[in-house]
């Protein structure tokens, strides 16, 4: 899909307060698709979101008790059910969260007085759609929205008088560019339906990644879903980050270089209006290109790699220690 015209989501990838999105500049370049899939891996309640990448948040109980009663006629409200992040703060449980309005504010302002007295940080609270009831209260309560995925919307409560330490909210798109080209010296190309620059153009395949989805399998799948065709990954040959794209986010576009292993087009109505191969030659040479300088130096990089004169990145499986899970490096080489 075209990325002029883009209704994009947030994918976090950063560390502290930069997260992490995608498409060429608005008037040059490789564009991209029109409907994106929001990928942040703040979805869940138990969401990775220190300033440590990879780092994880340990869960360790704070128990709901009823504050003593300072007389026999006073009912003190409930503290909220919630544990201690790794980074002095908390997060609330939004599975005990109180329905009714009243007790969900007494018990916000209870908590919050506990929180301070003992010297925590950040508060993360967690709403679902079907509690949205709770969210003026918690706003009324001095709470700020962090971000919002479908199902529910995240807040935040800094508690100290220091400047707020947590993380922004999701800031960059992810997207991918797939360069494949046969033994023919041919180059897959599409041509977008939308109303934008990039309106009878040739031009490589280009999307979103899906959540938790890696760069080449991305690249793997949009070739797959645009065209028909069926690829292995080769290698990562650049990727460009542009500043105030759609939404105002940043945007990070992977350029990888696929192996065909079909060649049979069918292509994907609904988001391409057409695909074929073409001739390296005629693909270079299209108008569109001529005063492209980041496109041509792609390409150029591109052709560079497939006969063998650019290294590039390839994808290496390592575990990390951080967080003990296993992902992918990429680099130009591993000992």
């Amino acid at each position: 899909m075209c990325f002029q015209n883009m209704a994009a989501t947030m994918v976090p990838i950063s560390l502290a307060k930069d997260f992490c999105t995608i498409k060429w500049g608005s008037q040059n370049g490789f564009l991209r698709k029109q409907s994106l899939t929001e990928t942040s891996t703040t979805a869940k309640l138990k969401f990775s979101c220190p300033p440590i990448l990879g780092a994880s948040f340990k869960r360790t109980a704070i128990h709901v008790l009823s504050p003593n009663k300072s007389s026999p006629s006073v009912v003190m409200p409930e503290l909220l059910d919630a544990w201690n992040d790794e980074y002095g703060g908390v997060i609330i449980n939004l599975e005990s969260l109180p329905m009714s309005a009243n007790a969900f504010a007494s018990a916000v302002q209870a908590s919050l007085s506990n929180w301070k007295m003992k010297g925590k940080k950040g508060v993360w609270l967690k709403i679902l759609q079907e509690q949205a009831d709770l969210v003026p209260i918690a706003i009324q309560e001095g709470f700020n929205f962090h971000h919002a995925e479908p199902g529910y919307v995240m807040l935040t409560y800094w508690i100290p008088s220091e400047p707020c330490m947590l993380l922004d909210s999701p800031s960059h798109h992810i997207g991918i560019g797939a360069f494949v080209i046969n033994d023919k010296r041919e180059v897959l190309v599409v041509k977008e339906k939308c109303l934008c620059t990039c309106s009878g153009v040739w031009k490589i395949p280009t999307g979103y990644i899906n959540k938790s989805e890696d760069i080449f399998s991305g690249a793997i799948r949009e070739v797959k879903e645009e065209t028909g065709i069926e690829t292995t990954f080769f290698k990562m040959v650049a990727f460009r980050h542009a500043h105030k794209v759609a939404f105002e986010q940043s945007d990070l576009l992977f350029v990888c270089m696929l192996k065909p292993l079909s060649s049979e087009i069918t292509i994907d109505e609904k988001e391409i209006q057409a695909a074929k191969w073409m001739p390296l030659d005629e693909f270079i040479e299209q108008p569109y290109y001529e005063d492209d300088h980041l496109s041509n130096k792609v390409i150029d990089l591109c052709i560079a790699a497939h006969e063998d004169n650019y290294s590039g990145f390839t994808g290496h499986q390592l575990n990390s220690k951080i967080d003990g899970k296993i992902s992918y490096l990429y680099c130009d080489h591993v000992n």
